[in-house]
């Protein structure tokens, strides 16, 4: 397996821990109504899929839910003002990313988070002098699981699919980078909502941890 030029990483929950400020979002709405708060744990496995997911996850709504778009605009209103409380980058990732940049490796990031909400999120961590492309849900005409979003990142680093790989905590982030062309990495360590065993999603390589795609990615 040829080394990567380019490392692309999902953002919720692969490379930012986000959980802790999506979640507290919902905490927020909660208590306001006088409701009991649903454990943060129990929240963080559907933190990947955004409002949708949390919504559903603390107040039951789904999207044909009279009720769903007011509050999703709440969520997202709150969510903003609280975007980096908590968040941080997993554990790891600052080394990490810098010896990316003294190996010359460009790294990068395709999310499904508004790209308002994920360019805030970049500059609140200082991570946007070293970011070499943001793509986020709304950037292109698709979001994840459709290939176009890993594409455009691919074609703004002026790269080859074959050159990158795309780095994912989601199901759908495996299957846009497949789509894509590109060498696919599950994030084991993430939130990883989906139903299905994430070595059942057909990623090129499995990872549990932050350390163990470190030391993969850096013996190739």
């Amino acid at each position: 397996m040829t080394p990567p030029k380019a490392v692309l990483f999902d953002l919720d929950g692969t490379l930012v821990d986000t959980a802790p400020d999506l979640g507290g979002t919902i905490l927020e709405m909660q208590t306001a109504r006088g409701l009991p708060c649903t454990p943060l744990h129990a929240l963080r496995p559907v933190a990947s899929a955004g409002a949708r997911g949390l919504l559903e996850a603390g107040f039951g709504l789904k999207p044909d839910d009279a009720s769903f778009e007011a509050m999703r605009t709440e969520f997202l209103q709150r969510y903003e003002a609280r975007i980096i409380k908590e968040s941080c980058l997993f554990e790891g990732f600052a080394e990490l990313l810098k010896r990316y940049k003294s190996k010359g490796i460009a790294w990068g990031i395709v999310t499904n988070k508004n790209e308002r909400l994920a360019t805030l999120l970049v500059d609140g961590l200082k991570l946007n002098e070293h970011c070499a492309v943001l793509i986020g849900g709304d950037t292109t005409p698709h979001a994840k699981p459709h290939p176009e979003p890993c594409l455009a990142a691919v074609r703004s680093l002026q790269l080859h699919p074959e050159d990158c790989w795309f780095v994912g905590d989601d199901l759908r982030d495996i299957q846009a980078g497949k789509a894509a062309g590109m060498t696919t990495v599950a994030a084991g360590y993430g939130y990883c909502g989906n139903p299905e065993p994430v070595q059942t999603w057909g990623a090129d390589i499995v990872v549990a941890s932050v350390a163990e795609f470190s030391g993969l990615f850096m013996a190739r």
